[in-house]
């Protein structure tokens, strides 16, 4: 993407050129469509005292929105050449209301199955569409940069949820708090309509959504820089969501810390990973290429994954919180030049490029924490399923540098 030469221009004139409008448009939705993809788990006690069902069957629900969120992957690439990037972000915050609505209004477990099988339908275009908006108008001395930036709205969404839903569940229930999420979704849909035009000209009406346009994404796969990523990317993923969703479990269980204190360490990952990733994208934009830095993630990833397998009682609390920054730094601030990464790859293709990323992303944070809980209770530890998560870590980051893997 970028060129190193002596006279870079000044970080102040690159800060200037980047897009901002278009920027903090797709940032929004992609913040409020994660805060709505982590609603239900944020009020679950709530909603299983309701309903009368499991807690943990309301947080297993995320699982199936990443799930219908791979074929929305799929399908996304057409319908943004066909109706238009703001035109697909708005389809994504359709399905985030819709979710609100037939969660709150719906009718016990079922209810809210539709109610994430909707909002799966829109969220896998987010990604998409939004890079589809940003390249063009992104001056590729920052184009990392930007798409970290804009990845941010992952993490914010699930910090949003965490801190504003359960404190409303409590005063006004939790179908209230989720009716609060509609008001600025529908808000940006409204707003989203104002650069439509300008922004979504390139639009062709024409264009298949359906048929065998859904498996063109996979036709980016015969080249093997794209099979060498989507390697690396399937890997990352599932091994940060194993990360993320084993933390608290082993920290109460195998150290011995209150649930608290272990939730206060998995924030300082979350917060790692949201301050990390526009440096990461800074990086592979002025000083390393992006694969390389996604290489240096991986060193990272396989790092963190060794000292998190070795945790024991007795474990200092500030040796666990140092190993979680550095695990939120590297699984948790990959995903900026990840798709960045996609999207340069793929050129003039960039929207299936992006398309094809994010299904192999939902892919592996889907089938990854399973295979590891299943590991870890057949090898009775910890330590050995980490290791191989290092291993597999590790073996990510040969291939993203191996020699022909890289555009430069």
């Amino acid at each position: 993407m970028t060129t190193h030469t002596p006279n870079r221009p000044s970080t102040v004139s690159l800060l200037r050129s980047m897009p901002m409008w278009p920027l903090t448009a797709t940032l929004a939705v992609q913040t409020l469509a994660t805060m709505t993809l982590y609603s239900l788990p944020a009020v679950a006690p709530e909603v299983a005292r309701d309903l009368h069902v499991p807690g943990t069957l309301v947080g297993s629900f995320v699982a199936m929105a990443y799930g219908v969120g791979i074929v929305s992957a799929l399908i996304s690439p057409g319908m943004v050449r066909r109706y238009g990037g703001v035109r697909a972000t708005q389809a994504v915050l359709l399905g985030a209301a819709g979710m609100v609505l037939f969660a709150t209004f719906g009718s016990g477990v079922g209810g809210l199955a539709l109610a994430v099988f909707v909002l799966g339908l829109g969220y896998g275009a987010a990604a998409p569409a939004s890079t589809h908006l940003l390249v063009p108008q992104t001056p590729q001395p920052v184009f990392n940069l930007v798409m970290s930036l804009r990845q941010i709205g992952v993490p914010l969404g699930g910090v949003l949820a965490a801190l504003i839903l359960p404190p409303l569940s409590l005063v006004i229930g939790w179908r209230g708090a989720l009716l609060t999420e509609l008001l600025p979704i529908l808000a940006l849909i409204v707003a989203m309509q104002i650069p439509r035009n300008r922004w979504d000209a390139d639009r062709e009406p024409g264009r298949r959504v359906f048929g065998r346009a859904l498996l063109q994404p996979f036709s980016l796969l015969r080249e093997s820089r794209f099979r060498r990523l989507s390697v690396a990317a399937f890997i990352y993923a599932g091994l940060a969501l194993c990360l993320i969703a084993f933390m608290t479990v082993q920290l109460t269980t195998v150290v011995g810390l209150p649930l608290v204190q272990a939730g206060q360490i998995l924030a300082a990952y979350q917060i790692a990973g949201s301050v990390s990733r526009p440096i990461w994208g800074w990086i592979a934009d002025r000083w390393l290429t992006p694969a390389q830095t996604l290489a240096v993630h991986g060193v990272g990833m396989a790092a963190a994954s060794v000292l998190t397998g070795l945790y024991a009682p007795g474990w200092p609390v500030w040796a666990i919180t140092a190993n979680a920054i550095l695990a939120g730094c590297t699984a948790g601030g990959y995903t900026g030049v990840g798709y960045a990464e996609y999207a340069a790859l793929g050129g003039a293709r960039r929207t299936e490029a992006t398309g094809l990323g994010t299904a192999i992303f939902f892919a592996g944070g889907m089938a990854a924490p399973p295979i590891f809980g299943a590991a870890v209770t057949a090898l009775g530890g910890y330590f050995d399923t980490y290791l191989a998560g290092a291993a597999c870590a590790l073996f990510s980051a040969t291939l993203l540098v191996w020699p022909g893997s890289s555009r430069r």
